[in-house]
């Protein structure tokens, strides 16, 4: 790996590169955070996928994106005279001593769900009005969802016991169950919603981040759609004019080797 002194060295490059960029490229000069924004979202997302894939090589290739958007907003910042590189650095350095007073100060803690507790305490006494403050606002819904119970579990407000998450979730779909036969279709979503709710914070007691329990699942099922594909193809039919047990055959394959 490379020594701290190369890593800096190669950090300078990227700054410089950066730099030479905003002054000659007539796209990077013409960029504005507002329009770097969802670049920057899909790009975090492009790491999720690599994460997911476990391809190290892709995942530092995304993580190389990421931070070029880091950097490239840390410029337009300087260019406006609020922030440079410098202050984003010292920014988070300094929060992260705030915030870990059992490792920078003489805090003693047992396990880590003390830290967390004191994390979310510590940013109520740093002016935060509520420990939800810090749930971005556009977060895909399950993600949020996840975010907020972990959240709130950091001040204690949380189950005691995994068996209890799974009966307020048998409670939910049993909600969910009566409107369905009322036929009230805004009370459905409601209810749908709290079922959503409640398995996102049963998966928190299992462990399982949900976002990527579900991912898994999506991937498998394209997999296994792509295999159907491949086999129609193979026997020159359209799966439009297949029937349901000849697709089954097929996305029977499937299952067993994917």
């Amino acid at each position: 790996m490379n020594s701290r002194q190369d890593q800096l060295k190669a950090f300078d490059r990227l700054l410089t590169i950066m730099d030479e960029l905003r002054e000659k490229c007539p796209w990077d000069r013409k960029q504005t955070m507002e329009s770097l924004r969802h670049l920057t979202i899909e790009e975090t997302y492009e790491l999720g996928d690599a994460i997911l894939d476990k391809d190290m090589d892709e995942i530092k290739k995304e993580i190389g994106d990421v931070l070029l958007h880091l950097v490239f907003y840390s410029k337009i910042g300087s260019e406006t005279g609020d922030f440079d590189i410098a202050d984003v650095a010292n920014s988070i350095c300094d929060k992260l001593i705030d915030r870990h007073p059992h490792i920078y100060g003489d805090v003693e803690v047992a396990d880590e769900e003390e830290v967390k507790r004191n994390w979310e305490n510590l940013k109520l006494k740093e002016g935060k009005k509520s420990v939800l403050e810090g749930v971005p606002r556009s977060l895909p819904a399950i993600v949020k969802a996840n975010r907020i119970q972990d959240k709130v579990a950091g001040v204690g407000f949380d189950w005691e016991e995994p068996e209890q998450v799974f009966e307020k979730l048998k409670e939910e779909l049993e909600e969910l169950q009566h409107e369905i036969n009322v036929v009230d279709q805004d009370k459905i979503e409601a209810e749908f919603g709290d079922v959503l709710f409640s398995m996102v914070n049963y998966a928190r007691f299992l462990g399982v981040n949900p976002e990527n329990a579900l991912e898994r699942t999506n991937k498998k099922f394209v997999s296994r759609f792509q295999y159907l594909e491949k086999k129609a193809a193979e026997n020159k039919k359209a799966l439009k004019d297949m029937s349901l047990e000849e697709m089954d055959v097929f996305w029977n394959e499937a299952k067993r080797s994917h």
